[in-house]
């Protein structure tokens, strides 16, 4: 008789379940080992993205590298192209031997290279390049592997969100979202915002599992105002988890002691 006094969940349960096992299915097929011991969470400061650069071109390639290297594509034939030099392209064939990221990724085999652009609107909002071009690259894994997430084809937009959030990028994912106009709307530029599948919520709840997963602890200073509360609900719920779920994967990945 007092359920209704219990405080409603962050998201609906057919929404927590797909994006744990979209999470772990991420895990199973993108180099789950390479996630425990060398991804970090990606934050928007200097510390991670340093560098100056005089032209849009200069910043954009300056960006594109980083995002690669800290999702572990370094080895990955991916390449930047300017906008207007990007067409259509078919999809190389490559193979890997072993991890499949990081420096010890082996790349044994391709016929061609990726090219991946950028939207030059984004250059001043440099919080949508990071989380565009990580989801590009989330993208390419998806299409290299050749595996559909749970769910199918249909969910593989979404899908590669959650792979970016999964690569350590989920502070700028969730930041990402929905780009407040301002009071008067001169400075919002509608063309350099991220499309995005996933709502805020969503995001935030991948960035706490993330987070949780990691043992790493802050994230929530790095958000914006009314996304910490949704964040400290969602580690909330998880570490619930852990008490509650028999995955016996998500268990590892959800373990207080996990680092």
């Amino acid at each position: 008789m007092f359920n209704w006094l219990k405080p409603a969940p962050l998201l609906e349960q057919s929404e927590q379940q797909w994006l744990l096992d979209t999470f772990l299915w991420a895990y199973e097929h993108f180099d789950g080992d390479y996630f425990m011991k060398h991804s970090q969470l990606v934050l928007p400061t200097n510390e991670f993205f340093s560098g100056r650069s005089t032209s849009v071109e200069q910043m954009a390639s300056q960006v594109f590298a980083q995002v690669k290297q800290y999702a572990g594509l370094q080895q990955w034939p991916v390449e930047l192209v300017a906008p207007a030099r990007m067409t259509q392209q078919p999809f190389p064939v490559m193979q890997f031997a072993g991890r499949l990221r990081g420096e010890q990724a082996q790349l044994v085999a391709q016929n061609g290279v990726v090219y991946m652009s950028y939207n030059p609107q984004q250059i001043n909002q440099p919080q949508d390049l990071i989380a565009s071009f990580a989801q590009t690259f989330a993208r390419v894994m998806v299409y290299q592997a050749r595996q559909m997430p749970p769910g199918g084809e249909e969910f593989v937009n979404a899908a590669t969100e959650v792979i970016a959030s999964f690569f350590g990028f989920g502070v700028m994912l969730s930041n990402t979202v929905y780009q407040f106009r301002g009071g008067c709307g001169k400075c919002y530029n509608p063309y350099a915002n991220r499309s995005s599948e996933l709502s805020e919520l969503q995001h935030v709840f991948l960035l706490a599992l993330f987070c949780h997963a990691k043992g790493i602890t802050g994230a929530h200073k790095h958000l914006k105002g009314h996304l910490r509360s949704y964040f400290k609900k969602a580690t909330k719920e998880i570490k619930a988890l852990s008490e509650q779920s028999a995955d016996p994967l998500l268990l590892s990945l959800i373990a207080e002691d996990a680092s």
